[in-house]
């Protein structure tokens, strides 16, 4: 399945943004047809599955020395083990929680987090009343904690669920305190500081966007002509 690219020491290619955005897709969809006893799938049927077409798919995969059997496709559970070592997710991810409220409690409290390999093993909040409550296996600690916590742990990711007006300030510390990733909840989008990266995900703006297609989709059966 594997095609090496050039001796050892060869550069891999530059991957494109785009490419690695879809490589979650195809690990659901893997992570699907390994459940199911699933033990090849063609390119045409992984398309299908992760929303995109056959020849993006195949192009995506060709960029890792991934290159499918004619006439029979790709080898399932090898595919996934490639997909998974690309991904980074062959060892656990320690994350910390910033802000433990309802959203930060969902957060911790959501199952696929660890299924894929990212662990949050820390949870702190400013409020005093949240500080020292239960969240499943965690107990929130203080906010003044985080330091020492991402140095003694070795956490590589913060997760921001505070209130917009504090994501920033909670962003800078978590880059001061070593964090190299930081995946933002709260509703406004925040600077990455110097040699973090930052992907931010707006919940209410995904919301706003369906709200649009869903009201242009009603309006356009609103103007058809009675038959």
């Amino acid at each position: 399945m594997n095609d090496p690219q050039g001796p050892p020491g060869t550069p891999r290619p530059q991957i494109p943004e785009a490419t690695v955005g879809r490589l979650p897709l195809y690990h659901r969809a893997l992570i699907s047809l390994h459940q199911g006893r699933n033990n090849t799938v063609s390119s045409e049927q992984l398309a299908e599955m992760a929303g995109v077409n056959a020849a993006k798919v195949r192009k995506d995969l060709s960029y890792f020395g991934t290159y499918g059997t004619r006439g029979v496709g790709y080898d399932v559970e090898a595919l996934l083990g490639e997909i998974r070592s690309d991904l980074g997710l062959t060892t656990e991810w320690k994350c910390v929680l910033v802000g433990a409220g309802n959203l930060g409690t969902a957060l911790i409290s959501f199952a696929g987090f660890r299924e894929r390999g990212f662990h949050v093993a820390a949870a702190v909040d400013v409020d005093p009343e949240k500080v020292g409550t239960r969240i499943g296996d965690l107990v929130v600690a203080p906010q003044s904690s985080l330091e020492a916590m991402v140095r003694e742990q070795d956490i590589a990711i913060g997760i921001i669920s505070t209130i917009p007006a504090a994501a920033q300030e909670v962003a800078d510390e978590l880059g001061r305190c070593g964090v190299r990733s930081i995946l933002n909840f709260a509703p406004t989008v925040i600077e990455a500081p110097e040699g973090v990266l930052v992907r931010n995900v707006d919940l209410a703006s995904e919301l706003e966007i369906l709200a649009f297609h869903d009201q242009r989709r009603s309006s356009a059966r609103d103007r058809r002509p009675a038959v």
